[in-house]
């Protein structure tokens, strides 16, 4: 691999849209330098405008951003990825870079195969709280994937929140369906919690208002507490009390279930898109 006079990796962000924008921003923002950053898009104006935003350099030549890169981050949409990634083999197969997918659903089967194969190749599953920087990324890597290479994933991923690494491919329709999905499902119950404070009485805004908080705390003792959320839990509901009330009848109505057989479901649904996509 062709290696840069620069101490980190030169990347080049093939599609710099709503996620590869928010990793490359969150790059910036802890001090990698941005004459190591390459993107391109086809979209002339909207580049200029995150070069004069982040002073990192763009183009619309996809051969030529790679011709400078050691990590090549493909951000494209998933059903236009092969089209993006047929006309880069040569560049790629000559110069070797990791190649980073955040394309939701795509196997490494099929993008190894559009890009002339034997190339070392991580697929991440970030999710949209990493667009303020609150995300989790799952990461699976072929065989080609080195110890080094592993460290430079997890410095671009942890530019937009955590990174967990999976054993295998499969894994990572789990991981759709927990984190990937995940934030739609507390998008849910926040919807639903605000919903049920209108029908006690509550004005709708005080009780999204209400909801919306409660959530963000909750999250943020999560995080940041060493208990486990059962015992985050258990601290809260004081016997013969009113969170008791609420938590006996989410456990009588089977909440356990019903999470279980909606993520199942997801991850059932990712595996099938998956397929469609080869």
């Amino acid at each position: 691999m062709n290696r840069t006079a620069n101490p980190q990796p030169t990347l080049a962000f093939i599609g710099a849209g709503n996620m590869g924008g928010a990793i490359l921003r969150g790059l910036i923002r802890q001090s990698y330098p941005a004459t190591a950053i390459l993107a391109t898009g086809r979209d002339l104006e909207r580049l200029h405008t995150l070069a004069a935003e982040t002073g990192i350099r763009v183009t619309n030549n996809n051969i030529e951003a790679i011709e400078q890169a050691d990590v090549v981050i493909l951000g494209v949409k998933p059903q236009m990825m092969k089209a993006v990634c047929e006309p880069l083999v040569e560049v790629v197969q000559r110069r070797q870079p990791l190649l980073i997918s955040i394309a939701a659903g795509l196997q490494v089967e099929s993008l190894e195969s559009w890009l002339g194969g034997n190339l070392p190749l991580v697929r991440s599953m970030p999710n949209t709280p990493s667009l303020v920087g609150a995300g989790i990324a799952g990461l699976y890597a072929n065989k080609r994937v080195t110890a080094e290479h592993k460290s430079w994933v997890e410095t671009i991923s942890q530019a937009v929140g955590q990174a967990v690494w999976v054993d295998t491919e499969q894994q990572l329709d789990a991981v759709t369906a927990i984190s990937g999905s995940g934030p739609a499902y507390y998008f849910l119950f926040t919807e639903a919690l605000a919903q049920a404070g209108e029908q006690l009485g509550l004005t709708p805004e005080l009780a999204l208002q209400l909801a919306r908080q409660t959530a963000a705390g909750a999250g943020r003792m999560l995080e940041t507490a060493d208990d486990s959320p059962a015992e985050l839990r258990r601290k809260v509901t004081s016997p013969g009390g009113t969170t008791e009330q609420a938590i006996l009848s989410f456990e009588q109505n089977d909440l356990r279930g019903l999470a279980t057989k909606a993520t199942a479901a997801a991850a059932a649904r990712a595996a099938e898109l998956a397929e469609t996509l080869i």
